[in-house]
């Protein structure tokens, strides 16, 4: 269940250093307050957080300001939640009450002075009076409805991974995490195995030698056949905070004449969609628990192909996660957040779309379509050595149906 981990700090008090997202390398765009908190629910939950956990209080945060906002301009048909007397009620005010009250709950506990801080001044910034009132009252109780619903979610399930063991033999002694993500209760999918993919690459294959002898080439840490650029591109992708997709989101919500509900309503749809495809691509993964390429390429010899040469000593260019390889995490993220943009944008003209990395200062990456953003994430991953080509593939499509599962839900 859902439970309290904090309570709010009673005074702000020094902001907690974070890791240097690089945010600022991004030319500045038009910002509402939704779009202005997303960035910061982003850079809080994603502190001292694993990816998944940051995804899932951001979808939190962002369906209830969505709730919220809604709730007061009544653009979209059919609130979820009664939320009372909402219409005269300011939006900015509701935004930062929604926003504080999902992050002080599920934030890591190091940000709680930051958390308090920013609201303190986002409040400041709103004139008194009875429609910010309104508009605090409303936030809190759509996150609070929110919260409520998600209460039987099973995130807190505990990690229960039994390692594969001979009784006495040592084996590595770092366990896999997220194994227990797909117990949890989706926001649009129904179950967790719903978009699950068939089996990863049969090892005898042609398809399995060629995946095999590219990351073998371009995933190396020493003598890759990597170009200045792609390896750019693998530093900007080792990260896995939210900000990155966060910032590209911000791409088109920051663009002239958008109003806030409008944004409130892409931010709730995105997020939502990404925590279902975290939901569905561990279960992929834990479904299959499919080698590694560090374990596959100092294995080459085992896997009855001629064609993979055994390198005894390979190393990725980045340390690999610890969970099983198919499909790619990173790309069903990219592939649901881009179904998400895809059906916001409609036949308005895409904006350039960019973001920066605390895993690579100073680098922007900019894409002028949707596409070409989704695809430099898969290159990225296998530029890092961790994932196959295929794999990042699988996951992008995978993320690719959540994406459009939910607009279905959300947006139509």
């Amino acid at each position: 269940m859902l439970q309290p981990r904090h309570s709010i700090a009673p005074a702000p008090i020094a902001l907690t250093a974070l890791i240097a997202l690089g945010v600022l390398a991004v030319p500045a765009a038009q910002a509402d307050s939704v779009t202005e908190w997303s960035e910061k629910t982003a850079q809080i939950a994603s502190a001292e957080s694993m990816t998944p956990r940051a995804v899932m209080t951001a979808a939190l945060s962002q369906v209830a300001v969505y709730e919220a906002v809604n709730g007061i301009t009544r653009k979209y048909p059919r609130p979820r939640f009664d939320l009372g007397a909402a219409r005269d009620a300011s939006v900015d005010a509701a935004v930062a009450a929604a926003s504080r009250a999902v992050l002080a709950k599920f934030a890591p506990d190091s940000q709680s002075a930051r958390i308090e801080q920013e609201y303190r001044a986002a409040l400041a910034a709103i004139p008194d009076g009875a429609a910010k009132e309104r508009g605090i009252a409303v936030g809190e109780l759509a996150a609070k409805r929110v919260m409520e619903s998600r209460a039987q979610d099973n995130w807190q399930v505990k990690e229960s991974y039994r390692p594969r063991a001979q009784p006495g033999k040592y084996i590595p002694t770092a366990a896999p995490v997220m194994s227990h993500w797909p117990q949890r209760t989706g926001w649009v999918i129904e179950r967790a195995d719903q978009f699950r993919p068939g089996p990863p690459t049969p090892l005898d294959s042609a398809l399995w030698a060629r995946d095999y002898e590219e990351i073998r080439v371009l995933g190396a840490r020493e003598n890759s056949g990597r170009t200045a650029e792609q390896t750019e591109i693998a530093r900007v992708w080792q990260t896995t905070a939210p900000i990155i997709y966060f910032q590209v989101i911000k791409s088109v919500s920051g663009q002239p004449g958008r109003d806030a509900t409008r944004n409130a309503r892409l931010y709730s749809t995105v997020t939502q969609a990404m925590d279902d495809a975290m939901i569905a691509i561990f279960d992929a993964k834990y479904a299959y628990e499919f080698w590694r390429p560090v374990t596959a390429i100092r294995n080459g010899d085992l896997d009855g192909n001629d064609a993979t040469p055994r390198d005894p000593s390979w190393l990725p260019f980045i340390e690999t996660p610890m969970h099983p390889e198919y499909p790619c995490a990173h790309c069903v993220l990219a592939g649901a957040v881009g179904a998400v943009l895809k059906a916001d944008l409609g036949t308005d003209p895409v904006p350039v779309l960019s973001t920066t990395s605390p895993t690579a200062p100073g680098v922007v990456r900019k894409w002028n379509t949707v596409d070409a953003f989704v695809q430099e994430v898969s290159n990225g991953r296998i530029y890092d050595g961790v994932h196959y080509r295929n794999s990042t593939e699988i996951g992008s499509d995978m993320g690719r149906k959540v994406g459009e599962l939910a607009v279905t839900r959300n947006m139509r």
